[in-house]
């Protein structure tokens, strides 16, 4: 008897890495051996020396063929079994590991656009829908666009055991979200990884396209983006913390920004709910802020914080790895652990 494991792994492709995946049979009750593939297709070697290693990191079941069959994600090495260049989990999980003491969860909300024949889901040939304003979490079929494939994405998630904590439309037709978390820094990583792998693939049994940019429609329309939620224990205790990671946000922001997601400055303009890229804000109940503070944080005093600058197209590993080394080690320093 045999399985079917899916190897996946993230490439190299700029500024936006891509998912690859293939498929290799082991016997039952064979452990996942490292594998390797051709990195001169996938931006990730040179001709001459094109071998790179596929480590499995992350296991779950694979919901699409059912039975024994399962999903794994990778990491890919150079072929003296270090993290290649494009490896980004190697460093989440160094630092995730320096502050593990801190207890860090995350929550992200994944924002995503569906595409047919060249336009979003919902857009009529050669025009646009009406206005903004009665698609999200909208009911009807003058108004959403794609819900069999979303729930049947959220199906998937649910069966691969995913960390999946919801779904809703969103502003623009044909754009949706669905979040992942609570959960570390690495778990919810790996978890979003794969969510959206199973997203690519399940779209394609509709005819239906699934993207991640950052600005799908250019115009008067919402972006897409990766609305990142962050705690510390000590911040779901107290509220002093909770300004702490704020500012040392601040402190950071042209970093993080830089490695929020490819056209960040197209999404980040200061409408549509957003705060520019180049001016840093937080505040309580301000979506126009950068960094949000939910009503009940303040009212409570403790919980969490909402970064909102994250494109639908972040790696997740480099967002997590940024805000955990930003704000745990601010609270550190502050005594604040």
């Amino acid at each position: 008897m045999t399985f079917k494991a899916e190897y996946i792994w993230i490439d190299g492709t700029e500024p936006t890495a891509k998912l690859r995946s293939k498929t290799r049979i082991l016997a039952d009750g064979a452990e996942l051996p490292v594998w390797g593939f051709d990195g001169s297709s996938t931006n990730q070697a040179d001709g001459g020396s094109s071998d790179r290693v596929l480590k499995p990191v992350f296991t779950c079941p694979d919901p699409i063929r059912g039975g024994g069959n399962v999903l794994v994600l990778c990491e890919v090495l150079d072929t003296d079994m270090t993290p290649h260049a494009s490896n980004t989990r190697a460093a989440l999980v160094e630092v995730a590991e320096r502050y593990a003491d801190q207890e860090s969860w995350f929550g992200i909300e994944q924002e995503y656009t569906f595409f047919k024949e060249g336009r979003p889901l919902g857009f009529p040939l050669g025009g646009f829908p009406a206005p903004q304003g009665g698609y999200y979490c909208g009911v009807g079929a003058d108004e959403v666009f794609g819900r069999d494939v979303v729930e049947k994405h959220l199906d998937l998630c649910l069966e691969a055991g995913l960390a999946i904590s919801g779904i809703n439309a969103e502003v623009m037709p044909g754009q949706w979200e669905f979040q992942v978390g609570p959960a570390g820094p690495v778990e919810v990583s790996d978890h979003m990884w794969i969510a959206r792998w199973l997203l690519y693939r399940i779209a394609e049994d509709f005819d239906i396209a699934a993207t991640l940019d950052a600005k799908p429609v250019k115009g008067d329309w919402n972006g897409a983006g990766a609305h990142t939620n962050f705690s510390t224990k000590a911040m779901r205790e107290g509220y002093d913390p909770i300004i702490t990671a704020c500012e040392a946000l601040a402190v950071n922001a042209e970093e993080h920004v830089k490695h929020y997601g490819a056209g960040i400055e197209e999404r980040l303009t200061g409408h549509h709910e957003t705060a520019p890229w180049n001016k840093f804000s937080y505040g309580v109940s301000d979506r126009g802020a950068s960094v949000r503070i939910p009503w009940q944080v303040e009212v409570e005093k403790k919980g969490y914080i909402e970064d909102r600058r994250p494109n639908a197209n972040v790696d997740p590993y480099l967002v997590t790895r940024l805000i955990v080394d930003t704000c745990c080690t601010a609270l550190e320093k502050a005594g604040q652990v």
